[in-house]
């Protein structure tokens, strides 16, 4: 059975001392936050290329290969997190002595500092490098410290025995003057309730002694199995483990849970990732399912009043209807309490005819009766066959009833607008009710990201045409030089747009003649990954040359930029190439994304998505193609989104 385990200071010190060796000198890339308390920030990997890190305030923080799909509005503190550190080197990861603390340290324009809480309900700060908090994830206040935007961060004050590095008289100080018991001052003073638990195990006492009852050589048993338990920690010889089905994730073998199940993990950031990530997907899952409540719980609301307001619409047609009838009914009735109040108008005030009214009802007149009610604007109450009618006493019978008829009338013309406002109601729910049950069946949990071995041409763009040619381009200044230079040979053949910020496009021949399909389809791929592309173009002219023809060396006093090129001698132009881009997954020397020419495209596979210059954005494209060419879930979203064109696009739906 899972449960909401927290890192405990042992498990930051492992996974900080793993993240350490594995960030320094990394590059941070975006960050993210899927869950209010939750952040993912992301790292370029110098030889190992994207690694995700995931912070939860007050319970842990890991690497972890089961990414969340990113919210479609970013919070604002992401945000601020990557204006501030995007592109910054990470220069230390740590762990603040013996806490759950963790820093981590990126340099940029200045050094920074993000400060990840995990103790109590937790924390992300961002600071300057004066240590003054930029933006923390929560503002918090304490009597002694304020966590909130251009204050200086202080850290908590720390509590207890620092394990790895503790004085034996401290330890004895602290049990000697503790009114608890063993089990309780050491869980108290920095080990936590399963260490403390180990400690004693290890030093063959009852967990239970008072601490005024220990030996000096109790004392001494207690200092050894200390120095015992926490001894991989001070070599790194960390055995990361879940114990059972997920009861727990230890970075080192404990003796409490001696003869229960282990799995082992190559590092404590893996183990930790698989226990908590299963967690998470929980966490993901419910989060969705209240914000798909709150918009059903929203209309239900509004079709609740609905309802209601027809209710009251009903019943005034009913009420008013009656009480015109008993008007008429009660004709003579009416006609002569009218005609007795304005008689008695004609000498008294109406707060007069209200008193003698009042006065004839106590004494039990049966002319005062009917009479309930008067006010001083002449409108009476009085009961017709049981039930309070109001009338003005100004008006006749007829007109008295007329108003109540009209009163009915006027209902019965808005229950028309109230029906339709709620068989609309009725619809929306029933749609959104459908599109929840889509959406929390079709969830994206988090799922393992299996690293995938990248082939070498994987680093720039490419497509294997429908005669079987590679074709390889750059995506930037630096991979256009090292496409010419590095994997351009003297049978290949150098295309390009006839724009300015396009792509070194080569077809690699192998030797071999090269099909006019091929180059024509070439041509397509160069001029799709052009700026033409940003530009809205739908067609470009591109040329194609030979290797020898493609130079470096400028003429004297000319200068050619990073990732351009000299062309000499004739160039051979196809006109008019007209940009399209399709992208399916394909078997090529495994499964893979491949973006290039449609013909090229649909000779390798059969389901596909073409798409050409428009103005959907890159992501909600690349969400579109995703849904339709991976069904197995086999890419992330970012690589549907790194094998599109540049600028906005649309899917060709008749191709």
């Amino acid at each position: 059975m899972l449960y909401m385990k927290t890192m405990s200071n042992v498990d930051v010190f492992a996974v900080t001392s793993e993240l350490n060796e594995m960030l320094r000198g990394a590059r941070v890339d975006k960050a993210y936050q899927p869950l209010r308390d939750t952040v993912i920030i992301r790292f370029h990997v110098p030889g190992e290329g994207r690694v995700d890190v995931v912070m939860q305030a007050g319970v842990r923080i890991h690497r972890t290969n089961y990414p969340p799909q990113n919210p479609k509005v970013p919070p604002s503190f992401p945000m601020l997190l990557r204006k501030h550190l995007k592109g910054g080197v990470v220069r230390e990861v740590r762990q603040h002595g013996f806490d759950r603390i963790v820093e981590i340290t990126v340099e940029k324009d200045q050094e920074y500092t993000l400060m990840v809480e995990l103790f109590a309900k937790g924390n992300i700060i961002l600071l300057n490098q004066q240590r003054e908090i930029i933006l923390p994830l929560k503002r918090k206040t304490w009597s002694d410290r304020r966590i909130a935007s251009r204050e200086i961060y202080e850290y908590p004050p720390s509590r207890g025995i620092n394990p790895l590095d503790h004085d034996p008289s401290e330890l004895e100080d602290i049990l000697m003057n503790s009114g608890a018991d063993l089990i309780r001052t050491l869980a108290r003073n920095g080990f936590g309730g399963l260490y403390a638990e180990e400690i004693v195990l290890r030093a063959g006492l009852d967990k239970n002694t008072p601490c005024s009852n220990l030996t000096p050589d109790d004392i001494r048993k207690i200092d050894a199995a200390i120095y015992e338990t926490f001894k991989p920690l001070r070599e790194l010889d960390l055995k990361p483990h879940i114990i059972g089905d997920g009861e727990d994730v230890l970075p080192i073998e404990l003796r409490v849970y001696s003869g229960r199940e282990r799995r082992y993990f190559e590092s404590f950031n893996d183990a930790a990732d698989e226990f908590f990530s299963s967690i998470f997907r929980e966490e993901i899952r419910r989060a969705h399912e209240e914000e798909w409540e709150r918009e059903v719980d929203r209309f239900r609301k509004r079709l609740r009043i609905q309802r209601e307001t027809l209710e009251k619409f009903k019943k005034t047609i009913e009420v008013s209807t009656r009480r015109g009838d008993l008007l008429y009914a009660n004709y003579s009735l009416v006609e002569e309490v009218l005609a007795t109040i304005r008689r008695a108008r004609e000498k008294y005030s109406w707060d007069e005819i209200k008193n003698i009214i009042a006065d004839a009802r106590k004494r039990g007149l049966p002319e005062a009766s009917n009479i309930t009610e008067i006010d001083r604007m002449g409108n009476i109450t009085i009961f017709l066959d049981g039930e309070p009618v109001r009338i003005d006493s100004k008006l006749g019978v007829p007109e008295n009833a007329e108003v109540y008829y009209e009163k009915a009338k006027k209902a019965k013309r808005k229950i028309k607008g109230v029906m339709t406002a709620i068989e609309k109601t009725e619809k929306e729910i029933e749609r959104i009710e459908k599109k929840r049950d889509d959406a929390l069946r079709n969830i994206m949990v988090p799922r393992r990201r299996v690293k995938r071995k990248l082939r070498w041409f994987e680093k720039f763009r490419w497509f294997v045409s429908s005669d079987g040619f590679l074709v390889i381009g750059g995506r930037d200044a630096g991979t256009n030089e090292m496409v010419v230079k590095k994997h351009m040979e003297p049978r290949d053949i150098y295309l390009h747009s006839d724009i300015h910020g396009a792509p070194s496009v080569v077809i690699k021949t192998e030797g071999r003649d090269v099909p006019e399909t091929t180059i024509q389809e070439a041509a397509v791929f160069a001029a799709s990954f052009s700026s033409a592309w940003t530009r809205g173009f739908t067609s470009l002219d591109v040329y194609w040359v030979h290797p020898e023809q493609v130079s470096k060396t400028p003429r004297s006093g000319e200068f050619v930029a990073r990732g351009a090129f000299i062309i000499r001698g004739s160039r051979n132009y196809l006109r008019g190439v007209p940009l399209k881009i399709a992208i399916g997954v394909v078997d090529y020397e495994g499964e893979r994304i491949m973006s290039g020419p449609p013909s090229a495209v649909k000779r390798m596979t059969e389901k596909f998505v073409t798409v050409k210059p428009g103005y959907t954005k890159k992501e909600a494209l690349a969400k579109a193609i995703k849904s339709r060419v991976d069904d197995e879930n086999l890419f992330p979203l970012e690589d549907f989104i790194r094998n599109l064109p540049p600028g906005k696009g649309d899917i060709v739906e008749d191709d």
